[in-house]
């Protein structure tokens, strides 16, 4: 390419779009599976007591129920790219939102036990597919001179999915007089919140029909024209669409695609740098922080909280969750990724450690003291906080930079995959180890929170301000 073509590709990539609105509504519509994502991991939640019940099942089977989807998740994360690759973004998106619909119409009207398990396991696929797909798609048709504002567009649908659940479980709640079983137009209560998900669902499918393809999808794929007119759709006239087909597809040509081989190396049989990206992954799970999540509204019933006011405290505890990940986007570029994962991190050993002695007390009359609940409630609130101004958005942000360019895809297949095993692990145990000891499973969180100081300081490497090639 010709200095004077990357001087103006240069110019195409400062330039503001025509119809930044339009590309806002591309951008939203893409991350609307990230709502999804969301809403879907959170929205069962509500349903996990009425499902022991309804059931006659122990904790040990209950949670399989709860974590099974997570295996879903994670086949679904393992091809999405592929599948993307062949017949392009748009149709992986449409295909998890028809998984979503059918797992949203299944999941409220299953026949037993197992069949509500597979509902779950496609939803599962939905929501590995809409992790993948949301965040590649909006990168790649963002303009890059807005695609670092617009691709938070994909975590910050994610924390208001959450919040939106908990809000609908509220709400379906009360409908049936606080009673999880109770029967609303001739299903229980858990059944229409485990069904109301097939409405955005639906919209999200039928959005995937309103925006274009990927730009360097068709480009991969020889159709250059739609390219260009997706181009000029996203970042504007002024730009020189030939030179930026061109600057996309050299950069295409000369990607090499990383292999697991690429990995080895190192005294424990992968490089140094893989196994820090592995323990990031696993310390944001073992936190417990999706315990919160999944389990809330039955953690705060298990200490005598009334259902009602249950449901209401996961609601209240979503909103936090917002409010912590608007400001880590607000200071993660400003004081540093390391900085403020250890600000979180102590912040969690604190709020874990004081659940943890909240919930060392003797219930009385089936409820905690007083004191000690008003303690658990505003300490697991603060938990939430102090997550996801730190661990909840620093962590994805370090797993896409602290790579070298040429182990960049594959390590980060790798980090995730470990993810998703750790959250299945934490999601799973959680009823069997809360019947055990429910202070003692916090103390366990609480340790796990402590050790990710020691190993932010020693071995996160700090990716802020540095270009992506200094890697090393």
């Amino acid at each position: 390419m010709s200095t004077t073509a990357q001087a103006q590709g240069v110019e195409g990539r400062k330039a503001q779009p025509d119809h930044l609105g339009h590309v806002i509504f591309i951008t939203a519509a893409a991350a609307m599976g990230g709502f999804l994502f969301g809403y879907d991991s959170s929205v069962i939640n509500g349903a996990v007591e009425a499902i022991r019940g309804k059931y006659d099942i122990g904790s040990a089977a209950l949670a399989q129920v709860v974590a099974i989807a997570l295996i879903g998740s994670a086949i679904g994360a393992a091809t999405a790219g592929r599948i993307a690759d062949r017949i392009g973004r748009i149709r992986v998106m449409q295909i998890a939102a028809v998984l979503f619909t059918i797992s949203a119409v299944g999941s409220a009207l299953p026949f037993s036990l197992w069949d509500l398990a597979i509902w779950r396991v496609l939803g599962g696929i939905g929501i590995g597919m809409a992790s993948v797909i949301g965040p590649a798609y909006i990168a790649e048709v963002a303009p890059p001179a807005y695609r670092g504002r617009l691709a938070s567009f994909q975590q910050a649908a994610i924390v208001v999915g959450i919040a939106v659940s908990q809000l609908v479980n509220w709400g379906i709640l009360n409908l049936a007089d606080d009673e999880q079983r109770g029967k609303i137009a001739g299903l229980e209560a858990w059944q229409w919140m485990l069904g109301v998900m097939v409405i955005p669902a639906v919209v999200y499918g039928l959005l995937s029909f309103a925006i274009p393809e990927s730009p360097r999808y068709l480009i991969s794929v020889g159709r250059t024209d739609q390219a260009k007119q997706v181009l000029e759709e996203v970042e504007g006239k002024s730009v020189d669409l030939d030179v930026r087909v061109a600057e996309i597809d050299q950069a295409m040509r000369s990607e090499e695609r990383s292999t697991f081989k690429d990995l080895l190396g190192g005294r424990f049989g992968l490089l140094p740098i893989v196994w820090i990206g592995i323990g990031l992954s696993v310390f944001q799970q073992l936190v417990g922080i999706n315990v919160a999540f999944y389990y809330s509204s039955t953690l705060w019933q298990s200490v005598g909280v009334d259902p009602s006011s249950s449901f209401f405290y996961s609601f209240t505890t979503s909103i936090i969750n917002i409010l912590g990940t608007v400001i880590a986007m607000v200071f993660v570029d400003r004081i540093g990724r390391k900085p403020l994962a250890l600000i979180g991190s102590v912040g969690m050993t604190i709020s874990l450690a004081l659940v943890a002695w909240a919930f060392s007390a003797d219930l009385v009359d089936g409820k905690l003291p007083h004191t000690q609940g008003v303690l658990a409630l505003i300490a697991a609130h603060a938990f939430v906080l102090f997550f996801a101004l730190s661990w909840g958005v620093v962590v994805w942000v370090l797993l896409g930079e602290m790579f070298p360019n040429k182990i960049r895809a594959a390590a980060l297949g790798v980090a995730a995959s470990a993810q998703w095993i750790a959250n299945w692990a934490i999601t799973a145990s959680f009823p069997s180890l809360s019947d055990w000891n429910l202070s003692g499973t916090y103390i366990m969180y609480t340790a796990f929170a402590l050790l990710s100081i020691p190993f932010i300081l020693k071995w996160v490497p700090e990716t802020k301000g540095k270009a992506l090639e200094e890697m090393g």
